[in-house]
């Protein structure tokens, strides 16, 4: 794991073989729908792994079959996992996979292809994230504005400790989600599987993977 820090949010560059077999096979344009969806969901949670070291935990007392321990437990209130839709979707069975108690919210918000600003479209998230613990999960870090629309909106409502899971970043996006939450005194983490060249003129990663979205659910 490569670690940087950009101003207040760290980023984390996951460096495994099996994160970049996968990578390469879902960069592959002849990789289809269904094969497409298994390998993002495998290299979730490879992601998802390196993503929760810093989930908070406290002791719990237990016992084996020989006698008393003192283990731990996941903390309360529970971490919350926040797919943003759609594509995020397909990242969220391989991060529950790994935190199968966690709670989780939705955020809906998508990409004006004109303006390449981010706009909130569905919200299925608590009021109150005071305390809260959260994974925000979308596949393409590309010109950041969804993400960094994401981070504020969690940190508004409460939450104190926020982690970005993405299969992919641009230089480009990370540079613009520092500008955008430089003024939050929050932790805030990135731990991405690769972070790429650059974005070409259509706000596309480069080389990227494509549209995660249609990739994953076929063209609409």
């Amino acid at each position: 794991m490569d670690t940087t820090r950009v101003c207040g949010m760290r980023v984390e560059l996951a460096k495994h073989p099996l994160i970049a077999h996968k990578l390469t096979y879902l960069r592959d344009k002849r990789t289809d729908s269904p094969t497409f969806r298994r390998l993002a969901e495998e290299l979730v949670t490879l992601l998802a792994y390196e993503a929760t070291r810093d989930v908070r935990v406290e002791p719990f007392d237990i016992e084996t079959p020989v006698g008393p321990t003192t283990g731990i437990k996941l903390s309360s209130p529970k971490p919350l996992v926040v797919p943003i839709l759609r594509a995020g979707l397909g990242m969220l069975e391989g991060m529950v996979r790994l935190l199968p108690s966690a709670e989780v919210g939705f955020l809906g918000m998508q990409r004006n292809e004109e303006t390449l600003e981010a706009i909130t479209y569905a919200n299925r998230l608590p009021d109150d994230l005071s305390g809260r613990q959260c994974y925000v999960l979308d596949p393409m870090l590309a010109t950041g504005g969804t993400l960094a629309m994401a981070i504020r909106y969690l940190a508004e409502r409460g939450a104190d400790d926020i982690t970005a899971v993405t299969l992919l970043s641009a230089p480009e996006g990370i540079a613009a989600i520092e500008k955008e939450i430089a003024d939050l005194d929050i932790p805030v983490r990135l731990v991405t599987g690769a972070i790429d060249e650059r974005l070409n003129d259509q706000g596309y990663i480069v080389p990227g993977l494509g549209d995660a979205g249609d990739r994953l659910y076929g063209v609409v």
